[in-house]
């Protein structure tokens, strides 16, 4: 699905009771200060663009093989076309990094973690909205959420570690079916607390928060000291050799 596709989604009865749902499970740990940089990835922007102060800095990247739309509206454009594996940016500069419909059609999903690590700036938190490959969602051409590669939770908290990101919240969401009249959408929300308890590893989506995590590494050697096992002798200094009367050398005493 290209922007144009994702944004007529989301303009749809059943695009935004699943940005509601997917929000209100995301929104709460998207604690975002004056100052700080919010990157949004793949096709982000409706689930922070909220949460965002007004003193603090945000854009959205969108890839490259879905294409890009102006964003915000109404407002200078923030938005960018780029490739996952190369954002645009300096190391360590962005505080928070939100990616939808990102991850699952990249075609490295490791090599776009490494790069989002990369501009991170130190415990800087990458938040995940990935399809779950139990749920109704990922097997539905009908959403966004069913294109690409999903995955199923042990899945990605495997590649997130691979990535140097450690995982501090994850929690699945989107228990709505991935179709349905008026009045389904309607209970979507009560239904969402009630169903989760119950059939939460069918969810539709994982939502994950992590943390970028920077080691020191040691390369396991140490610098030795060079301690002589023998003690060293002094050998006396050669003495010098006498001349004959006729000249010749002789030997020393």
């Amino acid at each position: 699905m290209d922007v144009i596709d994702l944004r007529e989604f989301y303009q749809g009865a059943l695009g935004q009771s699943a940005a509601g749902l997917i929000r209100s499970a995301l929104q709460p740990r998207l604690r975002i200060h004056a100052g700080q940089t919010v990157m949004g990835l793949g096709f982000a922007h409706p689930y922070f663009e909220n949460a965002v102060p007004t003193d603090a800095v945000s854009f959205s990247f969108m890839m490259a093989r879905q294409g890009v739309l102006h964003w915000p509206e109404g407002e200078d454009n923030r938005a960018a076309l780029v490739d996952e594996r190369e954002l645009p940016l300096l190391e360590s500069v962005v505080d928070h990094a939100v990616v939808v419909h990102g991850l699952e059609l990249a075609d490295s999903p490791l090599d776009m973690l490494h790069e989002i690590w990369r501009v991170l700036a130190p415990q800087g938190r990458l938040y995940l909205v990935v399809p779950n490959r139990r749920g109704l969602w990922s097997s539905s051409e009908r959403s966004p959420f069913g294109h690409g590669q999903p995955f199923s939770r042990a899945q990605l908290l495997a590649l997130l570690k691979e990535a140097r990101f450690s995982v501090t919240w994850s929690k699945e969401a989107l228990m709505l079916p991935p179709f349905g009249g008026a009045s389904v959408l309607k209970a979507a929300r009560s239904v969402e607390t009630v169903s989760a308890r119950v059939l939460g590893r069918f969810a539709g989506v994982i939502v994950v928060e992590a943390m970028k995590q920077v080691y020191a590494f040691s390369s396991g050697k140490r610098a030795r000291r060079f301690v002589p096992r023998l003690r060293p002798v002094l050998l006396p200094s050669p003495q010098p050799l006498r001349r004959s009367a006729g000249g010749d050398e002789g030997s020393p005493p």
